[in-house]
């Protein structure tokens, strides 16, 4: 299959110039189809034909180990989440924090890599912020701030700025300081290829609703099994123990102490279909195909407004102009969608590979005016 193939089997993408895949990925048909077809036989046979519970939990299970292949795990170091935030929330609330713990994230972070850590405050967790310049981290003062941290929490392509942090270093930092390292990896699966293994880290949060073209719903959250072994989830259902009706219980060996009860496997049918298609495509050719499209897209931007590397090194392009929120409303009424962001006070482009460059132009084009 081909990126246009791809955008070809995409409704959303035949009308308006979508550039906004940071935010919310459009499905193809097959991926809607998918968990459209799963929905209709579950409901309407397995009760008959099989038992539902069964079937849904052979799905659970066929959906972790096609995740656990594509981002390099083993099944058991997957849980099927809703969300990355549900993911960073899980693990947040499943350390037994006690007052002057310290947790340390960067300026950088998604309000998914914020909220959690805020409320712990309550509990007297100290939240340091590691800042960056122009979307990077300085290595150096990240490992003064994890120095005496129980966690560290950061992004593996930030987006804000849309740069690659540099994972395997600062997981490295953050293991020689004794700190536990929780990944946002949201923005990575489908536009880059991902490894947890080459990262090293002990935890990565993601979802499917992004680059990979899944259905909203669709979480995934990798934990390395002696992590998954040092942590006690706060909520526990029949899914998160070994045997429900055991009093006392246990809990699962691995990730899948962090899933509950009965959730709806469709949007992770509709994950996997996801993931397939991608493979189909190719990661390495759509990180190819997007990011020189990126490139047209910093190319036409003059250097003073373009926040982003000038190099792309992802999909996600962030341009400074003077009311982003105007800016936004008026290339939507032009039919180009793009988002606006809150920090910093710019606009977002989000190119996939299924874009093509008459689109970027379109873009380009429209902004003109910003910066005549």
């Amino acid at each position: 299959m081909t990126p246009t193939e791809l955008r070809a089997d995409t409704p959303a993408l035949h009308e308006d110039v979508y550039l906004n895949f940071g935010a919310h990925g459009p499905s193809p048909r097959y991926v809607v189809d998918a968990a459209d077809e799963f929905v209709r036989s579950h409901e309407y046979e397995a009760n008959t034909q099989n038992d539902p519970y069964e079937v849904a939990f052979d799905t659970y299970d066929q959906v972790r180990s096609r995740v656990a292949r594509f981002v390099g795990a083993d099944g058991d170091e997957i849980a099927l989440t809703e969300s990355t935030t549900a993911g960073i929330n899980a693990v947040a609330n499943a350390i037994n924090w006690s007052p002057g713990d310290v947790v340390v994230r960067t300026d950088l972070e998604h309000p998914a890599g914020v909220l959690p850590w805020q409320r712990l405050k309550q509990a007297g967790v100290e939240i340091r912020v590691v800042e960056a310049e122009d979307g990077r981290v300085d290595p150096d003062a990240f490992a003064t701030a994890v120095d005496d941290a129980r966690l560290a929490c950061f992004s593996a392509v930030t987006w804000t700025h849309g740069t690659q942090l540099p994972v395997a270093e600062l997981v490295d930092i953050a293991r020689e300081a004794g700190a536990l390292t929780l990944v946002d990896a949201v923005q990575v699966p489908g536009q880059l290829p991902m490894d947890v293994d080459e990262w090293g880290a002990d935890v990565v949060a993601a979802a499917g609703h992004k680059w990979l073209l899944g259905l909203w719903g669709g979480g995934f959250l990798y934990v390395s099994r002696d992590t998954a072994e040092s942590l006690t989830p706060a909520t526990v259902g029949y899914r998160s123990v070994e045997t429900p009706t055991a009093d006392p219980y246990e809990f699962a060996a691995g990730a899948r102490r962090f899933e509950v009860g009965s959730a709806s496997p469709a949007s992770h049918v509709a994950l996997a279909e996801a993931i397939d298609v991608i493979d189909e495509v190719g990661v390495d050719r759509i990180a190819d195909r997007l990011r020189g499209l990126a490139g047209r897209v910093t190319d036409g931007v003059p250097d003073e407004r373009l926040l982003s590397p000038a190099s792309p090194e992802s999909g996600l392009v962030t341009i400074a102009v003077d009311d982003p929120e105007a800016t936004v409303e008026q290339l939507a009424a032009d039919g180009i969608v793009i988002r606006a962001l809150p920090e910093p006070e710019a606009i977002r482009a989000s190119v996939h590979a299924v874009n093509t460059r008459q689109e970027v132009d379109r873009l380009l084009d429209a902004l003109n005016s910003e910066w005549k």
